[in-house]
């Protein structure tokens, strides 16, 4: 009976340590920066690994053609760009705590 308490205590503290790692990749991403771009590079997004825009610049050059349509169609292919890469970034980080399982609801 003692070998299933001392198995049942390996399974808590290998949790407990899976906890600490979630805890340190969280405190990562806080800190990420991922930088996404319209395709025709008139458009950068800086974003945060928790998806705040911390950034967005637009070039002279597609401000001064006046055409909203194409500032909107730049702006929203540089978030979906750097959101995209948010995702990628935090699968990467979460895969080396999970071993590449699938676990909903940890970010």
């Amino acid at each position: 009976m003692s070998g299933s308490m001392g198995d049942m205590g390996n399974l808590l503290k290998q949790a407990q340590q899976m906890q600490q790692e979630i805890d340190r990749i969280r405190s990562e991403l806080k800190e990420a920066q991922v930088e996404g771009r319209a395709p025709d590079g008139s458009v950068t997004v800086v974003m945060t690994g928790e998806l705040h825009v911390e950034k967005v610049e637009i070039s002279p050059e597609l401000i001064a053609g006046g055409e909203a349509a194409k500032v909107d169609a730049a702006v929203l292919a540089a978030l979906r760009d750097a959101t995209t890469k948010v995702e990628a970034l935090r699968q990467k980080n979460m895969s080396s705590v999970t071993g590449g399982m699938n676990l909903p609801g940890l970010f």
